[in-house]
């Protein structure tokens, strides 16, 4: 049975090569209802009138714009994949009834989120590109990681359902357009850029460019960093807690004691690493007890910044936050997105009533790392194969994020330079976003065209060294920086507005 499967795959992968390369008679949408693709059922294939789309449910992450109106006419294709007993992976397939521009977009997913993002497929579609997503393989919100209890279904959501959804939907756009795509981009960020990170690794010809936006590719410390922060938090003692007014202390005060040394004022840091901050500076004085910080709150914030480190072997495992995004920090409390601690309760612990006051960050990161069989670890180095047939990656990753620390991607970056042989450095960029925080938001320049970036790299071939970001500003107009290929940053020439990137240069850093 398995040598007949393997068989099959190997069939298939011929039939989509040879689609692509050859083109045959298009397949109207509605036919696409009974086309046949090994291990998929597809439960829908309708056209879909511009404007009138209505995704099933609001986006999974409050406050994201999700307006279907201006969509084009598109054909939806719906289908269920089960390449294993126990697998279930949903996914669609949007294809431009007109314009189709002759590529492809995957999009990526966020935490442990079991549904697909539409929100996400709208803008590829709207520019032309045939886009898709899945669901990773289960129903769930962001934060529930009880679906993991079931192998099959925690290896769809760490690499399966990804790859699957990749090679069925350029399938479906070959068989309706009568030929493949021409170019194929993965766009993500978060547990997205950990999905293109982990094609890059895994599945290198599937896409031919892939933006990788703050990837949780340190799974297991992203997960200890993540419950350390709820425990602060949320600590039952109101003398170590910190609460929401401490923490806009620290982001002021820290932005404060950073901002001024890029030459522009502008509650912008452009270089954190030059820059350090001393929680300390905000310790109460005898007698004085608000708009401060107590000498036990002042160390939980240190620790903090200091990052997962191991208390037996004092290896730092996850680099801490870098100072200006602690605002941020509220989002792991239970109420909001609890994810590193049902991660360890549900996953590691397979105990509901594990309590977060007990997690050992040596003995516990042990054994988690030990049962990531599923590998949602995607921390290898070596994307030689991914690069030697054309592949670009681009890395991003907003400097105040503080759900997945900044120097985490650095760290991987400088790795998988170092592995991926001599290739890496025309194959690979990372640009560092000064005062921008998880994937978005902040008070830098958060709004990036990644999608238009390695669509004209991969195209182009010519490496970009510096991207346009923006960001609205009050009364209508806007600020646009350059953010620099790293390890360069935006410096002031000192004449003209500081709102228009034309007056910055990339330069390489000062310490």
């Amino acid at each position: 049975m398995r040598a007949t499967c393997v068989l099959i795959g190997c069939l298939f992968a011929h039939n989509v090569a040879t689609a692509q390369n050859n083109p045959t008679a298009p397949v109207p949408c509605a036919r696409l209802r009974v086309l046949d693709l090994p291990h998929t059922l597809i439960t829908m294939a309708q056209t879909v009138a511009a404007g009138s789309f209505t995704a099933p449910k609001p986006p999974p992450i409050p406050g994201v714009p999700a307006d279907y109106s201006r969509l084009p006419a598109f054909c939806r294709v719906a289908a269920t994949i089960s390449p294993v007993p126990g697998s279930t992976i949903k996914m669609e397939v949007w294809l431009p009834a007109e314009g189709w521009n002759g590529k492809f977009v995957g999009v990526g997913n966020g935490g442990f989120s079991g549904e697909i993002w539409y929100f996400a497929m709208a803008e590829p579609l709207s520019r032309g590109y045939a886009v898709a997503g899945t669901d990773t393989g289960h129903e769930g919100d962001q934060a529930d990681a009880s679906f993991g209890l079931q192998p099959e279904q925690l290896a769809d959501h760490a690499w399966r359902a990804v790859h699957e959804m990749t090679v069925k939907a350029k399938a479906i756009a070959a068989a309706h357009y009568g030929r493949g795509a021409r170019y194929a981009y993965w766009i993500g960020c978060s547990t997205g850029g950990r999905q293109g990170l982990k094609e890059a690794q895994r599945f290198a010809a599937d896409y031919d460019g892939i933006s990788a936006g703050a990837p949780a590719n340190n799974w297991v410390p992203l997960m200890a960093h993540a419950t350390r922060i709820q425990q602060v938090m949320t600590d039952p003692d109101p003398a170590n807690r910190l609460t929401p007014a401490h923490l806009a202390l620290l982001k002021d005060a820290a932005i404060s004691a950073c901002d001024a040394r890029d030459g522009v004022t502008d509650r912008v840091v452009e270089d954190p690493s030059s820059c350090a901050f001393d929680p300390g500076k905000l310790q109460c004085a005898a007698g004085k007890s608000a708009n401060c910080l107590s000498a036990r709150q002042v160390e939980a914030a240190r620790s903090i910044y200091a990052g997962v480190v191991n208390p037996r072997t004092h290896e730092t495992l996850m680099p801490g936050p870098t100072p200006g995004g602690e605002n941020s920090w509220i989002v792991f409390t239970p109420d909001i997105f609890p994810i590193g601690s049902t991660y360890f309760r549900d996953l590691v612990m397979r105990d509901r009533n594990w309590e977060i006051s007990t997690l050992d960050l040596d003995r516990d990161i042990a054994r988690a790392q030990e049962q990531d069989q599923a590998e949602l670890t995607t921390m290898k180095p070596d994307l030689s194969e991914f690069f030697a047939r054309g592949g670009k990656l681009l890395l991003w990753h907003g400097w105040t994020d503080a759900m997945i620390p900044a120097r985490n991607t650095v760290n991987y970056y400088e790795s998988a330079l170092a592995a991926s042989g001599p290739s890496a450095s025309a194959s690979m960029r990372l640009f560092m976003m000064p005062g921008v925080d998880h994937c978005s938001g902040g008070e830098g320049a958060f709004l990036m065209d990644a999608l238009g970036v390695i669509d004209t790299w991969v195209e182009s071939g010519q490496a970009p060294e510096r991207i346009v970001t923006s960001r609205p500003l009050e009364g209508g107009s806007s600020r646009s920086r350059p953010v620099c290929a790293w390890p360069q940053v935006a410096r002031y020439r000192g004449q003209g507005s500081t709102d228009d990137e034309r007056n910055f240069s990339c330069k390489a850093p000062t310490q």
